[in-house]
């Protein structure tokens, strides 16, 4: 088993572009013209691939790029007892006012989980890994999954299976500590929580839209996704390493929400019991690097200075620059290099090429390696 740990001086989030042919092969087994064992057989080749190609560019971590899903989120909410999904129809999910296609999750009783097909994903990679890589498995976090069923919109349906919201949040952190059970039996040590939670708390009217909370209510709401995320994270075993990465929307190279992290620093940098953060920094939405000296303890910074959203590529120089306004919050031996999110959040993916996503990890290389030596 690799000994390696997440992150590294040079890192990533996740997810990477799909290529043409894994998108065909979904489309085809969509519409029956393929069945499920031709359309794994696809994605199998297609992540030998990747992963073939993250390791001749010398990074040392190694995913499944997610190209068994269909988005960040909701395929890990559909490997749960109790979830189901359909088909969106007009978008339901507005990104800077552009709609997203995904489909509609919903409950259908309460939840569990039972031989997640993560796992299954996660020992495919795992397989992979060699002596210079380790693989990481990335998930919602458990305060996304809470979030999710009780924001503005589902929190009456949750209700009618859970009564409460607190017995609803027991079974979100029981389901969690089996998830995370099964997958550490598979081998995984290096696990990350998607959190878009914290990135949309940033923006103060989304905040409300979202959680239909406000004030007091709202704040109340925020220390539960704290409290959720903190209690999976101290019953996981102790050799598995827990990080999560922030975001504020990651969809076709649209965003979400807007917003610095002063709002959420004191939740979030000083009490998330995580090893390391993975932070969108690309673009002033994302404020400045001042809310980082909340980060307590030795918990670790990943800087996301190069975006994903665009295929331009940064200058070098105002990067390194950036890192060090950063080393004034956080000891420059704690922070690390990354893009902003991954490139395909969602199956559309973002809009650049793949050539321009190897591009993007072959600068953040060079600089990583210019900055830490």
């Amino acid at each position: 088993m690799s000994k390696l740990h997440t992150p590294f001086r040079y890192d990533y989030v996740g997810s990477f572009l799909r290529p043409e042919r894994l998108k065909k092969a979904r489309a085809d087994y969509e519409s029956g013209k393929i069945n499920k064992a031709e359309l794994i057989a696809v994605e199998d080749d297609c992540i030998r691939e990747l992963v073939a190609k993250v390791k001749e560019l010398g990074y040392h971590v190694i995913t499944d790029g997610e190209f068994r899903r269909s988005t960040w989120h909701l395929d890990f909410m559909w490997g749960f007892n109790g979830v189901e999904h359909r088909k969106t129809v007009d978008g339901n999910t507005t990104f800077d006012a552009e709609a997203a296609m995904i489909d509609d999750t919903y409950m259908v009783g309460k939840i569990s989980v039972k031989n997640h097909p993560f796992v299954e994903h996660f020992k495919f990679v795992k397989a992979l890994e060699d002596e210079n890589t380790v693989a990481k498995q990335t998930i919602p976090s458990p305060g996304q999954f809470y979030a999710y069923f009780t924001g503005a919109e589902l929190l009456a349906d949750t209700l009618a299976y859970y009564g409460t919201e607190e017995a609803f949040a027991e079974d979100v952190i029981k389901a969690y500590n089996e998830f995370v059970a099964e997958i550490y039996a598979a081998g995984c040590r290096n696990l990350q929580f998607d959190d878009c939670v914290w990135g949309g708390m940033v923006n103060p009217k989304l905040a409300v839209a979202l959680t239909g909370r406000s004030g007091e209510a709202l704040e109340e709401y925020k220390k539960l996704m704290l409290k959720l995320n903190n209690e999976v994270v101290a019953a996981a075993p102790e050799d598995l390493l827990i990080n999560t990465h922030v975001c504020r929307g990651n969809y076709h190279s649209t965003f979400f929400s807007s917003g610095a992290y002063d709002s959420v620093a004191d939740l979030l940098f000083g009490e998330e019991n995580v090893n390391a953060y993975y932070l969108e920094y690309d673009d002033e939405r994302s404020g400045g690097f001042a809310p980082l000296a909340k980060v307590s303890g030795d918990k670790k910074v990943v800087l996301g200075l190069v975006t994903t959203k665009t295929p331009a590529l940064e200058n070098k120089e105002l990067v390194i620059n950036r890192i060090h306004e950063a080393a004034k919050y956080v000891p420059l031996d704690r922070l690390y290099l990354s893009p902003q999110c991954g490139f395909a959040s969602c199956e559309i993916g973002n809009k650049l090429t793949e050539e321009e996503q190897w591009a993007k990890l072959k600068l953040v290389k060079e600089i990583a390696e210019e900055v830490w030596g």
